[in-house]
């Protein structure tokens, strides 16, 4: 059978995943990108190797704040952004769907929807709180498994009012509040309601929300966070099975679309035992100084881009302007 992988590299995860023709997903990976997304790709690629051959992919798409890295490095068939990955993937679990709340590690974005076309998008620009990257340090300085924050928070009785303008007020406002001596439980749900409030002011400020409404990315598995949203907006949010990579789902998604009447540009699980190694030099053209990145495969270059101009901008130009 005919496979499609679709690769999400993201600043907190990389997430790769496995779809038939039928757009259903067959394998996936999740993992920490912990600052490495060069090696984690290629973990990610070594695991899915053991599984399934060269021969059975059809196509490849890439995703995410790292996409244009994965791209060179697997030989992507399409190299998309996230909004565009994330309402694919949306689209395909829920044809109707109206509006996308996804909340990742480091940033968070609402996509509205039409009649199946993106209307209307927003991320988070100034401030993380609300994001998982922000709950993970929360749950740790609290000495509470992340997995428990959301079941914690559902009990609690009188949710405790907390500052969620930025993540510093937030933080110190709950420290504050934990030394009157308040229970977790309405500690975790008031700061749930208090980040809920900070995306709704900043990132869906002014947006026409509208059911059927999905919540995606790492966050939407916090019970807390589901219930805070859906108690503010007064809407029932439907958690999609496959919430944490449906930026790679996405991306497969479009990776199939790409590849119809095409051969895939796919260089093979073999990818993740290459040697890559990233350099890079400063443009001497004009005054801009652009700084170029290099990425290399043994001695071989495979991409430069980092200009201003685009003179270095273009994956395949590797002559020496």
């Amino acid at each position: 059978m005919e496979f499609f992988l679709g690769i999400d590299i993201g600043s907190v995860s990389t997430n790769l995943v496995l779809i038939d023709k039928m757009g259903q997903i067959k394998d996936s990976i999740y993992l920490k990108t912990c600052g490495n997304p060069i090696g984690v790709l290629q973990e990610g690629l070594r695991d899915m190797a053991r599984r399934w051959p060269d021969s059975s992919i059809g196509g490849v798409g890439a995703t995410g704040s790292g996409r244009r890295l994965a791209g060179v490095i697997i030989g992507a068939d399409v190299v998309k952004n996230e909004i565009t990955a994330h309402a694919v993937a949306a689209l395909q679990v829920e044809p109707g769907v109206k509006t996308v709340l996804e909340i990742g590690g480091q940033d968070s974005k609402i996509i509205l929807l039409r009649d199946g076309i993106v209307t209307d998008f927003a991320m988070n620009t100034v401030c993380a709180a609300g994001t998982g990257s922000f709950l993970d340090r929360q749950a740790a300085r609290l000495g509470i498994p992340i997995e428990e924050f959301g079941q914690l928070a559902l009990k609690a009785e009188l949710p405790v009012q907390i500052a969620g303008r930025c993540a510093v007020f937030a933080e110190s406002d709950m420290i504050h509040k934990q030394q009157l001596g308040h229970k977790m439980e309405d500690l975790l749900l008031g700061l749930c309601k208090a980040l809920v409030r900070n995306y709704l002011a900043n990132v869906a400020k002014g947006k026409d929300i509208k059911p059927p409404v999905l919540f995606q990315g790492g966050v939407a598995a916090n019970l807390g966070m589901k219930l805070a949203f859906e108690k503010e907006l007064g809407l029932a949010l439907k958690v999609p099975s496959h919430y944490d990579v449906m930026g790679a789902l996405g991306a497969a998604l479009l990776a199939q679309g790409a590849v119809r009447n095409t051969k895939t540009s796919f260089r093979g699980f073999s990818a993740g035992a290459m040697e890559y190694r990233v350099a890079g030099f400063t443009c001497p053209h004009c005054a801009n100084a652009c700084e170029i990145v290099e990425i290399f495969a043994g001695p071989e270059a495979l991409a430069r881009w980092g200009g201003r101009c685009g003179r270095w901008d273009r994956e395949n130009n590797l002559q020496k302007n």
